[in-house]
């Protein structure tokens, strides 16, 4: 749920800082501290784009200081949206969790003043070199939109996270985003590439390239210190900022704590901090500690700005701080010269700064806002325009309405500290499509999204299609800006609240679980229909492959009023044999079919977020018997393991870390939620004695995946494990039962090499590298050209027990519905269950 999630105002400009707002969607009106220094941004006239591959890989220490010290035009090309990533907040993952780190991008550049931009890249997971990163994304689709940012932001400088000259020693796709930056750094200029382009855009060759190092790329401290430095630049990054009472430092960590679905929550620093950046092409700066030195970056680089810079710095020298309105006629001036000026690139971006600024001094508050988040195509829904003149002077206001708006009203003239509700109505046309992330609106390859529009591919998002145009006059001034319709309510404890307006269906389907593990002859699955809008009767049923047998094959409704949610049973048997398969439920009226659903990712910190889908679910029989009667899981960092333990037919009791109950002994297996030690450390530590007694006794106590960050050998469990940063990222990698006879591969499930066939993203990852005697490793495996790896699974006894930790990819493979994955999940949590013994052989194992 929400907390602190306010309305966008369309009237207030993007405030380069943005550090006291909550969230980018909060109207705050800034200080004229503030508005001054939005004042002296205007004198700048640099650019600078920040390039690396994942979000949260960004310096936003660099970024802030680059918007806020050096007042420049800042980016971040992030050329994938983090779908590959773990998720500490949720159970989300693959394009919901892109959904959820883009978001998060977006709130990180609200604080630290920088804009962001994407590729078409999609993030498949970890890679271990850019060849196999470039086996999966396509390259040139790749650097065609790297070249296309370039000529559309025209960076002065550019700046790589990472080191294109060392693959092989990070993650692929940090390495591949430093070596097609060098590519796109030389490619934006020339007419030959990406020619396509140029009939919208001109060719644009950046000034310099850097690489944004530091001792970590070194290898020590001390390998640093020794290092030849005459191509580095050593920046100061710690600037304090009075007229917002930040460090740079501060307000790079308020960044930075915005990824948290990543866990990077970030304390702030004070104190001079240094940054390095090593220069790579283009012209060496003439002054090494400012990245900028020797490009022009004043008025004087514009045809005709010379007289620009000189406007503006008497009005910087006159600005009233107590009376800033006193400024606006020779800002109106400043406006007037800017528009004359014949470079439209800085032109646009100058005069849209400076009519903000305009807004800001003003105080002029414009609001749409709508009492419905949710409204189906062909309906309408009354809105609401707030206008509010907080000024001493009059002000015109112009609304204009268009096909889908209609106003009672498009004229106010506004008088001091006035405020005015103008009432109209919004109308979304038939067949207008669900609102849902542009680049998932079409089916993607495991390495690249699919966007056909050219205009589309850079962007985070979509601008809203439901805006009201609004012309505001101020001294003879006509500001244009579109005010984005937003749902609002009040909530009697967080008080006013403002979300996206969604379009979405007539009616919603899905299936109530992602995945079903069929033991015995049959299931009952449950799809569940809400109507979005007043419905007449239908019919409703499951699609099922032909060789799984659905009764009834239909199910007749009747009317039903908007807001009402059914859900209807079916019965589905499989067929005798394994079998693996996709249903979905489908929804008629009339000649009309509806089968997509809608899921909606609601957190603190970001707004909500809907995407439209096909719904579907995985239905899979691999012929699996279960033990484990129940089930205790320990809430981790966020995954749907549980979920999947009771699809086998556990019952599963969940908990936080700190409730887990005293007696644990009437739970067959223990299981412990992925990383769940990294974000509880003090909760689990707290445990211990009472595992260590619980395994003793005859449980199984079974450990999921977690960093080797931080982490203590003896912090895992009663027997010591040491973490490593191992992993196997080629999910067909070849595995090696290292004990074939041993009880977890026997029992109550035989586990062959097929079993881990059909595994998606990777084998697993952050493997044990040393574990106390008592354990054996039982499988073996590797990427190409490594030497294999045997710590993905171990097992040990301990007193009457015994303790499993695992660092496959468990968490990923059950909800995608993989067989083998189920089967060794089953044997896992039934290995110490002795109510269908069997015998054992000389051979086998514990």
């Amino acid at each position: 749920m929400k907390k602190l999630i306010f309305t966008f105002i369309a009237s207030l400009l993007f405030l380069g800082h943005a550090t006291a707002q909550e969230n980018r969607l909060f109207p705050t009106q800034p200080n004229t501290s503030e508005i001054y220094h939005n004042l002296e941004k205007l004198g700048f006239l640099g650019t600078a784009l920040y390039i690396a591959a994942h979000p949260d890989d960004e310096n936003t220490r660099l970024i802030s200081w680059l918007s806020n010290d050096k007042m420049a035009r800042t980016g971040y090309l992030s050329l994938t949206r983090g779908d590959g990533g773990q998720n500490l907040i949720g159970p989300e993952l693959r394009e919901q969790l892109g959904m959820i780190r883009t978001q998060e991008l977006l709130e990180a550049r609200h604080r630290d003043g920088g804009e962001q931009f994407f590729t078409r890249a999609n993030d498949f997971g970890y890679s271990k070199h850019p060849d196999e990163t470039l086996e999966i994304w396509n390259q040139q689709e790749v650097l065609e939109d790297m070249v296309q940012i370039i000529r559309t932001f025209k960076p002065d400088v550019i700046i790589n996270r990472f080191n294109h000259r060392t693959p092989g020693t990070t993650h692929g796709h940090h390495t591949t985003s430093a070596m097609l930056s060098m590519t796109a750094y030389k490619s934006a200029a020339l007419k030959t590439a990406y020619a396509s382009q140029l009939s919208r855009l001109d060719t644009w060759q950046p000034q310099r390239i850097f690489f944004n190092t530091s001792w970590w790329f070194y290898g020590s401290q001390e390998a640093f210190e020794k290092a030849d430095k005459t191509n580095l630049l050593e920046i100061d990054a710690g600037t304090y900022y009075p007229w917002n009472g930040l460090s740079n430092s501060e307000i790079a960590a308020l960044s930075r704590s915005e990824h948290k679905s990543q866990g990077f929550g970030s304390s702030g620093s004070r104190g001079s901090q240094t940054e390095y950046l090593e220069y790579l092409e283009g012209s060496f700066p003439t002054d090494k500690s400012d990245l900028f030195s020797g490009i022009n970056t004043t008025w004087t680089r514009v045809s005709g700005g010379s007289k620009i810079q000189t406007q503006l710095n008497k009005i910087l020298s006159s600005y009233d701080f107590k009376n800033p309105e006193a400024s606006l006629p020779a800002l109106a001036e400043l406006h007037q010269a800017i528009s004359r000026l014949k470079d439209e690139h800085w032109k646009a971006i100058k005069l849209r700064e400076l009519e903000d600024i305009i807004l800001q001094i003003t105080g002029v508050y414009l609001e749409a806002s709508s009492n419905q988040q949710y409204i189906t195509d062909g309906a309408t829904t009354p809105i609401n325009i707030e206008v509010t003149n907080r000024s001493n002077d009059e002000i015109n206001i112009s609304l204009t309405a268009n096909n889908m708006i209609a106003l009672d009203q498009s004229q106010i003239n506004t008088t001091s500290n006035s405020s005015t509700i103008v009432k109209g109505t919004l109308t979304i046309p038939q067949y207008f499509q669900p609102t849902s992330p542009y680049y998932l609106n079409e089916p993607a390859s495991l390495g690249m999204y699919t966007v056909k529009a050219m205009n589309e591919r850079g962007l985070p998002e979509l601008e809203s299609p439901f805006a009201v145009k609004a012309v505001v006059t101020i001294q003879n001034i006509k500001i244009y800006r579109d005010l984005k319709i937003q749902f609002k309510s009040t909530d009697p404890v967080r008080g006013e609240i403002h979300e996206p307006l969604n379009v979405v269906p007539a009616v919603s389907v899905s299936v109530q679980n992602p995945v079903y593990i069929f033991n015995e002859e049959s299931k009952i699955i449950q799809v569940s229909m809400t109507a979005n809008t007043d419905l007449k009767a239908g019919t409703i049923e499951l699609c099922a492959p032909n060789d799984w047998m659905i009764k009834p094959s239909k199910i007749e409704f009747d009317a039903m009023t908007s807001g009402t949610v059914r859900t209807y049973n079916f019965n589905i048997v499989p067929p005798k044999r394994a079998s693996r398969g996709v249903v979905s439920g489908l929804v008629k009226i009339g000649d009309q079919s509806f089968s997509k659903e809608v899921i909606s990712i609601d957190y603190n910190h970001i707004p909500d977020q809907q995407l439209v889908r096909n719904n579907e679910a995985q239905v899979v029989k691999p012929n699996l018997k279960n033990r484990a009667t129940t089930v205790a899981y320990i809430n981790g960092a966020g995954d749907d393991v549980a979920t999947a333990i009771e699809a086998i037919g556990s019952k599963v009791f969940r908990f936080e870390p700190s409730e887990v109950p005293s007696d644990l002994s009437k739970y067959d297996a223990v299981v412990v939620g992925i990383r769940a030690f990294n974000v509880a450390p003090t909760e689990m530590a707290a445990l211990q004695e009472r595992i260590d007694t619980y395994v003793k006794n005859g449980g199984t106590l079974m450990m999921q995946y977690n960093t080797s960050r931080r982490i203590n050998p003896d912090a895992l469990g009663p027997l010591s494990i040491t973490l490593s940063r191992k992993r196997v990222t080629d999910e067909n990698a070849a595995v090696t039962l290292l004990e074939p006879n041993h009880a977890i591969l026997n029992k109550p499930n035989k586990i062959t090499s097929v079993d881990f066939e059909n595994w998606v993203q990777e084998r697993g990852l952050y493997f044990p590298e040393k574990w106390d005697p008592a354990f054996t490793p039982i499988l073996g495996m590797n990427d190409n050209g490594e030497e294999m790896t045997n710590g993905s699974l171990i097992v040990a006894r301990y007193g009457n027990g015994h303790i499993i930790y695992t660092g496959l990819s468990l968490f990923r493979e059950l909800p995608a519905g993989v067989s083998g994955a189920y089967k060794l999940l089953a044997n896992m949590v039934s290995i110490g269950v002795d109510d269908q013994p069997v015998k054992k052989n000389s051979d086998e194992k514990f």
